[in-house]
């Protein structure tokens, strides 16, 4: 007996803000157990539109890293905000990832009169915002801010990894890959890391308890 397929969810209605300067903004590395999580906000320009934006995890690294080029060059306004591993620990991510959001738009060029921001809520801008489930393949704002977010995240890891190669950061991103959590067991949890995420947590528990 065949099972029916499960029905998809619909998306809530979405209709196209009517505003002089709209930034989108979204967010990369909630997820991981290392480094800043990454945010950006982009104006574009109408009259000088882009083609191929999308959901940056839609993308492979060569097509990301030429958009993200792309949008610097011809965007109205960009910029990339953070919130650093001490701030996920005392703040938690959520609040942590709001942060980096108002940073991201207060760094902005050029103000904007409205935020559209990917997910299910905003933080306060201080000016007009809605929240865009799905956005990130919605709306081209937030899609190229989600490009600029990834590829910038994506940057800091390899750099990363150069400085601590036996880690592996260019291969998983800071994520909880099971040879990533084996190689914070056996190398020990540097700086970078966000001790208050479970997995890092627990191998400083594990360090606590041999050394004591």
């Amino acid at each position: 007996m065949s099972k029916t397929p499960a029905k998809k969810t619909p998306l809530p209605d979405f209709e196209y803000p009517v505003a002089y300067c709209i930034a989108g903004v979204d967010e990369v590395g909630r997820g991981p157990l290392v480094g800043d999580v990454v945010t950006a906000a982009v104006i574009l320009d109408p009259d000088n539109p882009i083609e191929g934006l999308m959901d940056s995890k839609k993308l492979s690294e060569k097509k990301r890293a030429l958009l993200a080029e792309e949008i610097k060059s011809h965007a109205v306004a960009w910029a990339i905000g953070r919130a650093t591993p001490e701030e996920i620990d005392t703040l938690n991510i959520l609040h942590a990832t709001m942060l980096a959001m108002q940073r991201a738009v207060q760094d902005l060029a050029v103000k904007p009169d409205y935020v559209l921001v990917d997910g299910n809520r905003c933080p306060n801008f201080g000016i007009e915002s809605q929240a865009v489930v799905k956005g990130d393949a919605r709306v081209a704002e937030i899609s190229a801010a989600s490009i600029l977010a990834k590829v910038a995240r994506d940057e800091e890891m390899i750099a990363l990894d150069k400085l601590h190669p036996e880690y592996g950061f260019a291969r998983h991103k800071g994520y909880p890959t099971k040879a990533h959590l084996e190689n914070i067991i056996k190398f020990g949890v540097l700086d970078c890391y966000r001790q208050s995420f479970k997995p890092v947590a627990n191998v400083l528990a594990g360090m606590k308890g041999v050394n004591s």
